[in-house]
Formats: C-alpha cells, structure tokens, sequence
C-alpha cells in the first residue's frame, strides 16, 4: 500500500520552493494557489527569510500549497504507476491530505488554510506563546516533566517524540533545563497550537467550514485525532476545525498505517521531519521524503518505475 504524507509547520525552510519552480506544473500550481489564498507564495518560498515564513498566516498556506505542488509532480511524473492508497497528514498537513483524498478541490484548500492561519495567528497574538520538540527521554517522566511546567503535550509524534507547547517563557525555561534524559528543540512556529491557547480560533474556523463544499474520501485518510479512518469528507472537515486546540496523535497515525499494511510512504514537500519519525517508528515502510526534485528518482525506483 502507497500513502502520501504531509508535513505540518516547521516544516518550511528559507528558499525551499527554489529547485521546483523549474518545473512547469509544479509554478503553475504555486501560482493557482497563490490567487487562491491572495499571498506571494513564489517570494515566500523563495527570497523570503525564516522569521518572514515563520508567521502562521504565511507559514500554513505555504507548506499547503507547496503539498499540493509536488503532489500535482508525481501524479504528472508517474501516472498510474503510482497507486496511492491512502493519506495522511500532521497538523495542516491535514489539510494537504484533504486534498489528496478528494475531500477538498485545490481551491477548497487553499481558502480553508489561508482562514485557518489567519484565525490561529490572532489567537496566538491573544498571549505569547510556542513549542519545542522533546526528544527522547521516558516518556512518563516527560509528560510529568511538562505538566509540572505548565506545559502540554500537544504532538504525540511517536518514536521518542512529543512537542511540548505553552507560554514562551515555560518554552524557553524547557529548551534550557529538558527532561532526563531528553533534548529539546524550539520549533519554527509562532504560537501554542494544539493546545487551549488556540481555542479563540476553534469558533471562527467552524463558521467559515459550513460554507465549504467537501465530498467523501476516494482513497483511506487517517485523522490526527485519534489516529482513525475517516470515511465521511463532513466529519473530517469537523475533525480539522477541532484539531486546532486539540493534541496531534501521529504517533497513532502510523499505527493505523501500519495496520494497513502500509509499505511505502512518500511525504510530500517540504519533506522530512515525518520520514524521519517513520524511519524509527515504521521500520517495515519505505519512508521517502520529498525535499528537492532529484527525489523524484528515489520514489521511481521504489515503484519499479
């Protein structure tokens, strides 16, 4: 079984649409989606520096936009020599995966983000805050670790891994003094998500979703939620809007993946932190990421292609 992955923020990097703009379908698929969400995502992608794309309002259109992009690539590259079976994705990433499944057009998709990073930057204004990834560590004594802290748990990332996320202060106090054990890493994001920090948002984004036309899932997507198969294109609408001040549970994610028997998974651009996680986690899947188009070569041998 083929699934495509979709990273969430964090995932963007300074200059990362550059080598893919070589390609037609993929510029003119930027393009489409930078009308779409009303953003120069080309400049954002391109010449734009890592505080500019580190705002949410840029940050969630971009890495979504640029999903679609490479995903529009391999469809145009492969054909039907690629069988995708199933998606999945982490945090907007789900939104990403949406697409991939039929639920949302590539215009759907775009106006969903752009709200979605517009609502989720006003409520991260409301109170300072941000998250950092703990790696390592035994994961009772991590838990406990942040709860003492004010922290919460807001990804479940699986193979040693939880983002912690809460006040910037409590952030800064973790990545200076980590858990037993552990390492922290302050990530590229701007705000508490998955967290009750985020909740102001939770309101304004369930508004907008009921003027959104979605259809059922044509392949198996998973939610973050809970890690479950979504087989109604509403609910898992519903599933996205709720996530927003609610944890990310991918490390049940790839379980369901791995019960499916999934063999190779292909994360979308910008690519790597979930192949990387995937790699630990799913050791009988072929995990490749899609960081530049020489990748391309990668996903061709691994479809016999």
């Amino acid at each position: 079984m083929i699934c495509i992955a979709a990273p969430g923020q964090g995932s963007q990097a300074p200059g990362f649409l550059e080598p893919w703009l070589e390609i037609p379908i993929f510029k003119d698929s930027i393009e489409q989606s930078a009308k779409a969400c009303e953003l120069d995502l080309i400049q954002f992608g391109t010449v734009a520096d890592a505080e500019t794309i580190r705002d949410t309002k840029i940050a969630q259109p971009l890495i979504v936009a640029a999903g679609i992009a490479s995903f529009e690539v391999l469809k145009d590259k492969f054909g039907d020599s690629l069988k995708v079976s199933g998606t999945a994705g982490h945090s907007v990433g789900e939104v990403t995966a949406a697409y991939v499944s039929g639920i949302f057009d590539s215009q759907t998709a775009l106006k969903f983000v752009r709200r979605r990073g517009i609502e989720m930057a006003d409520a991260a204004a409301l109170s300072p805050s941000s998250m950092a990834a703990v790696v390592g560590g035994e994961s009772d004594q991590v838990l406990a670790h942040l709860d003492s802290a004010g922290l919460y748990a807001a990804n479940y990332n699986g193979a040693g891994q939880v983002v912690a996320a809460g006040s910037k202060e409590a952030i800064a106090s973790l990545v200076a003094s980590p858990p037993a054990g552990s390492r922290v890493v302050a990530l590229q994001v701007a705000g508490a998500f998955h967290t009750s920090f985020m909740e102001p948002a939770r309101p304004a984004l369930k508004e907008f979703a009921t003027g959104l036309s979605v259809k059922d899932p044509a392949i198996s997507i998973w939610s973050n939620s809970n890690g479950q198969l979504v087989e109604s294109g509403s609910a898992f609408l519903e599933l996205m809007v709720n996530q927003v001040s609610n944890p990310v549970r991918w490390d049940k994610t790839m379980e369901s993946m791995t019960s499916a028997n999934v063999s190779l998974m292909i994360e979308l651009l910008p690519g790597g932190a979930l192949s990387g996680i995937a790699k630990r986690a799913m050791p009988n899947t072929v995990a490749i990421a899609l960081k530049t188009p020489a990748d391309l070569d990668k996903v061709a041998e691994a479809i016999g292609k």
